[in-house]
């Protein structure tokens, strides 16, 4: 197969979203770069493109030379759009409708890092498997609460490749290489990079409970979980010793001797960290956010913010 395919040069396009990630970008665009020079010709030709069709600087400044984006019958095989920073700020209605004629073309359309949101804003994820970087997930489910995003490295539907960005492209390239060229020339290729443990699709993007929090108590890392996922109507002590298989005595002590905190300390503070979350990356009201996280009203929720940051989520807000 490898052979037939390499006769054809593959053409793949980046759609570069303002404040996107350059780890994320060279991570994607790097491997097909190497692949070309291991290849000894060209088989990926590359594009760049951006809103307006200006250079587009990254999360730290770098511009990257692009061109306007692409129109009708431009020829790509594929095209990820790349975005980082706030959903907020990711309006571009030019994009979506680009984005949605490539798809009618036929055009294998990806999305690195927050990029997913905004082919969910093209309504290009309907029934679709797909995933996101694990800081934008909260927004996205916020925005659109019929899809369902997992929390992988990277998802390949059919015509529709989602990736979580970082240093995750890496891995997606392996295997989209692998497809083309096959195993080998993709093994040459990652061990160009140094990247001789190639991740899973499926494995995680985030460390465990256990290595983010410190704690190996497998009661107090079962309280945890159900802390994150409960993030909207917050359980009971009670409630949570049950899950612990504790009293609720012992389980302030293992919150207190583990993590140095009480019980309803930490679980406010789970709340607010998503809530700060959304604050930055959400159009939702601050009335909203708070419902979202569990608090009885926006005053509520306004006074426990400002006493934990030192700062009122309006304040946060127009920063």
């Amino acid at each position: 197969m490898s052979s037939i395919d390499a006769k054809n040069v593959q053409h793949i396009g980046f759609i570069l979203i303002p404040g996107f990630a350059l780890m994320s970008y060279a991570s994607a665009t790097e491997p097909l770069r190497a692949a070309n020079l291991l290849a000894g010709r060209e088989i990926y030709r590359l594009s760049s493109f951006s809103p307006d069709g200006a250079p587009a600087l990254s999360s730290g400044g770098v511009p990257v030379p692009a061109d306007p984006l692409p129109g009708r019958g431009f020829g790509l095989g594929t095209v990820f759009v790349c975005a980082g920073g706030s959903p907020r700020d990711w309006h571009y209605p030019a994009v979506f409708a680009c984005l949605r004629q490539l798809a009618r073309e036929g055009v294998r359309i990806g999305g690195i890092s927050g990029g997913p949101y905004l082919l969910a804003e093209a309504g290009l994820l309907a029934d679709r498997d797909f995933t996101i970087h694990w800081e934008h997930a909260s927004a996205l489910l916020e925005a659109f609460p019929e899809l369902s995003p997992r929390q992988a490295r990277f998802v390949v539907d059919g015509n529709r490749i989602t990736c979580g960005g970082g240093i995750a492209p890496l891995d997606m390239m392996h295997v989209l290489i692998s497809e083309r060229m096959g195993p080998d020339f993709a093994r040459r290729v990652s061990d160009w990079y140094l990247h001789t443990e190639v991740g899973e699709p499926a494995a995680p993007q985030r460390g465990s409970l256990a290595e983010r929090y410190g704690v190996h108590h497998p009661g107090l890392l079962s309280v945890l979980e159900k802390m994150e996922e409960t993030i909207e109507m917050p359980l009971g002590r009670t409630a949570m010793a049950r899950i612990a298989g504790v009293t609720p005595r012992h389980l302030d002590r293992l919150f207190a001797t583990h993590l140095g905190s009480t019980f309803l300390d930490q679980y406010r503070r789970i709340r607010l960290q998503h809530a700060r979350r959304l604050l930055e990356q959400s159009p939702l009201s601050i009335s909203e956010i708070a419902i979202a996280t569990g608090f009885s009203s926006g005053a509520h929720f306004s006074r426990v913010y400002r006493s934990a940051y030192g700062a009122a989520p309006s304040n946060i807000r127009k920063s």
